[in-house]
């Protein structure tokens, strides 16, 4: 098995491509150890000393260490969880457990809005940040605000603000005219 691996504009982040399906359908966040129960790949991933975060995608796995940690330190012991991980015919996630498809939900006098935001979320940005080894769903909308979860190399991008107001933020209001600003959320 040959593991390829990708940066990503977040220092702090690797994109980790195993060269095979991760999960079928949709994303699994893994901000910290203590949410990884569920995953026995990401509970593997977390035993490696300096990972703060575990972010699946369809076909990647992107890995996000501490600060004072060097991706020199960590990087082989990394591949060698996803290998032997794979390698040991467990599944990616536990029993019962399902990836999310992303999005909140969202009822009410925008639900009309909210679609077309969701869809474009869908077609124009998430395949985009995905590249990038992270994901970006919806959150909510009120007053012509539009609330966005940034997950996987997204979450504490450097360059995450800009994404957001350059890129997204213009996307929606020309396509949306309600939408006025965009906001990111915590988890």
């Amino acid at each position: 098995m040959f593991i390829q691996t990708e940066s990503t504009p977040n220092p702090a982040t690797l994109k980790f491509l195993p060269g095979q399906t991760v999960l079928p359908t949709g994303t699994a966040d893994f901000p910290s150890a203590e949410n990884a129960g569920m995953s026995p790949l990401a509970s593997r991933i977390f035993a490696v000393e300096g990972v703060s975060g575990v972010f699946f995608g369809t076909d990647f796995v992107t890995v996000t260490k501490a600060d004072l940690i060097e991706w020199d330190h960590v990087k082989p012991a990394i591949l060698g969880a996803i290998m032997e991980h794979f390698q040991s015919g467990q599944p990616v996630m536990g029993d019962g457990e399902q990836a999310a498809s992303g999005h909140a939900d969202h009822s009410g006098e925008d639900s009309e809005i909210v679609g077309q935001i969701k869809e474009l979320l869908d077609t124009r940005v998430r395949p985009a940040v995905a590249q990038d080894g992270g994901d970006i769903t919806f959150h909510g909308f009120d007053r012509g605000v539009v609330y966005l979860h940034m997950q996987g190399a997204c979450a504490g991008c450097p360059s995450s603000t800009v994404t957001l107001k350059m890129g997204i933020e213009n996307l929606l209001r020309h396509y949306i005219p309600e939408v006025t600003e965009v906001r990111p959320v915590g988890v």
